[in-house]
C-alpha cells in the first residue's frame, strides 16, 4: 500500500474531522475523556492546526484515499510534537501509522527531539511508539479515573 502525506488546507478541514471524530470515538466512550479527547472538538480546533504558523495538519492518503492525518507542531526550534494522529478504523492495522509517522519525521530533518502523549491504557498506541523508536519519558498525566496520558519521546540528534 502507498503512503503518503500532503500538506492539509481549511477546505480539508471537514473531511479531517469527520474521520477525526470516527477515530476517536472508541476511546472517547471508553474513557469518558469529554476534555481533550479529539472525538470532542470542533472544526474550529482543525482549521487552527492547519493554520498554525508553527506545524499544520498532513493528510494521510493510503492508495490515494483520505485514511487518517496526522498534526505536527514545534514549541521550541526544533523540539517537534505529533498531536493528533489518527487512522480510519478500517486502515487500521496495516502499517500506515509506522509509514505516517517515518514521512513526517523525514519531512522535518531539522528536528532534534520528537515528542507525542497517548493514552496509558491504549497498549497498542504504546506498542506503535515504542517500536518507532520513541522511549517513554516517565511523566504522566491522569485525565480522570479511567484514563491516563503517558508521554513520549525520540532524540534525534
Amino acid at each position: 500500500m502507498e503512503v503518503r502525506l500532503k500538506k492539509a488546507t481549511v477546505k480539508d478541514a471537514p473531511a479531517i474531522l469527520d474521520i477525526q471524530v470516527t477515530a476517536f470515538m472508541p476511546m472517547l466512550k471508553k474513557y469518558k475523556d469529554y476534555e481533550s479527547n479529539p472525538a470532542n472538538e470542533n472544526i474550529e480546533r482543525v482549521i487552527t492546526r492547519i493554520n498554525n504558523p508553527k506545524g499544520g495538519f498532513y493528510k494521510i492518503l493510503a492508495n490515494n484515499i483520505l485514511a487518517g492525518a496526522i498534526c505536527v507542531f514545534w514549541k521550541e526550534d526544533q523540539q517537534f510534537w505529533i498531536s493528533p494522529m489518527f487512522i480510519l478504523p478500517s486502515y487500521q492495522g496495516k502499517g500506515i501509522a509506522q509509514k505516517s509517522i517515518t514521512l513526517i519525521e523525514e519531512r522535518f530533518p531539522q528536528a532534534t527531539d520528537w515528542n507525542l502523549a497517548t493514552l496509558i491504557e491504549e497498549k497498542g498506541n504504546c506498542y506503535l511508539y515504542e517500536k518507532m523508536g520513541y522511549s517513554a519519558t516517565g511523566v504522566s498525566k491522569k485525565l480522570n479515573d479511567k484514563a491516563t496520558l503517558i508521554f513520549y519521546k525520540k532524540g534525534c540528534s
